[in-house]
């Protein structure tokens, strides 16, 4: 992989929201915010001016949350600082060989609309990161059940040009320890890398069981990063 092809990971939402995504982006200059209900995730050009983040306030509106996800830049002094939070960004080798995909349509089930009271319900009792009722948009998401309940899921979020992000990593409380994780994630690699993009994804540094089990499944860390969010004035 070219250094300029990694490049892109050092701004993916402003690379998501300006290429793949950019249906599901609102745009203001240089500012860039997700339609809601989708994600909260905002970008500013990487150099940001004061003019950026007065479009980006007008983009989100007075009072609002604009998740910066690891944008470093600082904004003004009258955004409210809101939460912060240290992580790493890890990536999947390019040579690497993959794993088949595992079945669809046995346990293992494409989720779509009809999914999602189900999977907002997952999410808020397994507090994968952030969820809302259009996220699932953002790209595939799959999910097992057992007895017909959704008991893990897992999709695809940010797509900067040649990558996928692995997001929404989950599994219910009573489901833990048989391994849903890993084949999620596997089926998921396998379908990145069935379009020559390759995966990648963030994790919270404090999650040590999530760090231990992606760098089982071969993801190497990138970059230390922190998560910052704000309200606008």
């Amino acid at each position: 992989m070219k250094t300029e092809d990694v490049a892109v990971l050092d701004d993916p939402v402003g690379e998501s929201l300006r290429g793949h995504h950019a249906a599901l982006a609102r745009r203001l200059g240089r500012a860039g915010t997700y339609v809601p209900g989708v994600a909260t995730f905002s970008a500013v050009s990487p150099a940001p001016d004061p003019a950026d983040w007065a479009d980006l306030a007008r983009l989100l509106g007075p009072g609002e949350f604009a998740d910066m996800f690891s944008c470093p830049a600082t904004p003004p002094p009258d955004w409210e600082p809101v939460f912060v939070l240290e992580g790493r960004q890890m990536i999947w080798p390019g040579d690497r060989p993959v794993q088949p995909r595992a079945a669809i349509g046995t346990d293992m089930v494409e989720l779509g609309p009809a999914d999602v009271p189900e999977m907002l319900d997952l999410a808020a009792r397994t507090q994968p990161g952030p969820f809302w009722p259009r996220t699932h948009e953002l790209g595939t998401y799959l999910g097992i059940r057992a007895d017909g309940r959704l008991v893990a899921m897992a999709g695809e979020r940010l797509r900067p040009p040649g990558w996928t992000e692995i997001s929404a990593v989950c599994t219910a409380p009573e489901a833990r320890g048989q391994g849903h994780a890993a084949r999620l994630a596997s089926a998921l690699i396998a379908g990145i890398r069935s379009r020559n993009e390759r995966p990648f994804l963030h994790v919270a540094e404090t999650n040590t069981a999530a760090i231990a089990l992606y760098e089982r499944l071969g993801f190497a860390t990138r970059a230390h990063v922190t998560f910052r969010g704000f309200r606008t004035p």
